[in-house]
C-alpha cells in the first residue's frame, strides 16, 4: 500500500518529467548540430555525407534541438528529429553494417533509437504543459 500511495503521488510531477526529458533531448542534438555545423568539412568527411548535406544536417538538429527544449513546436520539431534519427540508423545498418550494439558496445545504433523513443515520447504527449507555443 505505502509504495503504490507513493509512487500515485508522483504523477503529479509528470509535466517536470516531461521538461527534463525535452531538455535533455535538447542539450544532446544541439550539441550533435553545432559539432556538424563548426567544422562541416570534417565531420561530413567522419559521417560519409556532403558538406552541404552536413551543414543542413547540423541546422535541422539545432532548430529541432531548440525547438524540444524550449517548447516551441514540440511535436514538429520532435517528429523531425525522429526523421533524422531513422536515417542515423538507416545509415549505421545498411550502410556502415554497424550491430544494434556496434564493436565496441558504444558505437551501436541502439544509442539513436532510444532518442527516436525519447522524442516519441515527446510527439504523443507535446512535451508535457511547459511548453511555449504549440498548435
Amino acid at each position: 500500500m505505502f509504495p503504490q500511495l507513493v509512487f500515485s503521488q508522483l504523477t503529479h510531477f509528470a509535466d517536470l518529467g516531461f521538461l527534463l526529458l525535452r531538455i535533455m533531448v535538447g542539450l544532446i542534438f544541439a550539441s550533435s548540430g553545432w559539432s556538424h555545423l563548426k567544422d562541416p568539412v570534417a565531420r561530413s568527411k567522419t559521417i560519409g555525407m556532403s558538406k552541404g548535406f552536413t551543414i543542413f544536417l547540423g541546422a535541422a538538429e539545432l532548430a529541432g534541438a531548440l525547438g524540444v527544449a524550449f517548447g516551441v513546436l514540440t511535436q514538429l520539431a520532435a517528429a523531425g528529429l525522429i526523421v533524422l534519427m531513422l536515417g542515423a540508423i538507416q545509415k549505421k545498418m545498411f550502410v556502415w553494417h554497424t550491430g544494434f550494439w556496434g564493436k565496441h558496445g558504444t558505437d551501436g545504433w541502439h544509442y539513436d533509437l532510444m532518442l527516436v523513443v525519447m522524442n516519441l515520447v515527446i510527439v504523443l504527449t507535446n512535451g508535457g504543459r511547459y511548453v511555449l507555443f504549440s498548435f
